[in-house]
């Protein structure tokens, strides 16, 4: 056997030895691919709270702040925002899909008035505060940035978010609070009287049906006319 010919089988040898390395490649990432795809019986997660320690005492605050509001937690942008336009729609929810901030105030009719940052240890890089104050400038949506450890003014965060507004929706808790103490004092009165002399109970739960019935008279009159709730469905364009 001359030399080429062994040259000849060496090479032979190589190609078949890189095919079936390509092929036995191929059927390993298949299985790995359709490994992942396959719902676990046993998922490798675990449970992890959706607050840390600084982000809990800027929540209850805001919570305390905004007794007339909701507060969300880490809400994603995009939920609360629509492109002007369907050009690059699929590209903008790429750039924004993981932009959130830590907390997101809206009405109970879901019109998100304003949303906070809290940093962690490592701050809140400027390019990340830069973006959301402009996004959100844009949508009429105030943006704070609020340090655990040196909480603003209740009334200050009011008056930034809710402008004339806030003073107005104070008198209403003052209402809240109100009538939820008459309520609370009738009804203790309700089971005080069924406990000890039995006396007719339903004339005093008829009373709290009156202080509801006056209750709710008082606030109809604190309503503005583009208050009233109306089912809405803002997303006018689907994000994918």
């Amino acid at each position: 056997m001359d030399k080429y010919s062994v040259l000849l089988g060496i090479a032979s040898a190589v190609v078949v030895g890189m095919v079936l390395g390509a092929m036995i490649y191929a059927w390993r990432q298949r299985v790995l691919n359709v490994s992942r795809r396959r719902i676990p019986k046993q998922w490798p997660l675990a449970y992890r709270s959706i607050v840390n320690s600084r982000e809990r005492k800027v929540w209850r605050w805001l919570v305390r702040s905004f007794l007339d509001h909701q507060v969300m937690v880490k809400m994603p942008i995009t939920r609360f925002t629509v492109p002007a336009s369907k050009e690059g729609v699929h590209h903008w929810f790429e750039v924004l899909r993981g932009v959130y901030c830590s907390f997101t105030v809206c009405t109970a009719e879901g019109k998100v008035i304003g949303c906070v940052d809290v940093p962690g240890p490592a701050g809140l890089s400027l390019s990340n505060q830069t973006l959301k104050h402009t996004l959100l400038s844009q949508c009429n949506i105030r943006y704070w940035v609020i340090d655990a450890d040196q909480l603003p003014g209740v009334g200050d965060i009011r008056v930034a978010f809710l402008g004339d507004q806030a003073h107005m929706n104070h008198g209403r808790e003052y209402l809240d609070s109100e009538f939820n103490q008459t309520r609370a004092n009738l009804q203790a009165a309700v089971m005080r009287q069924r406990h000890s002399k039995g006396i007719d109970a339903d004339k005093l739960e008829a009373k709290i049906s009156d202080v509801q019935d006056s209750f709710d008279s008082q606030l109809s009159s604190g309503w503005q006319p583009n208050s009233f709730v109306v089912p809405l469905d803002s997303r006018v364009a689907q994000l994918r």
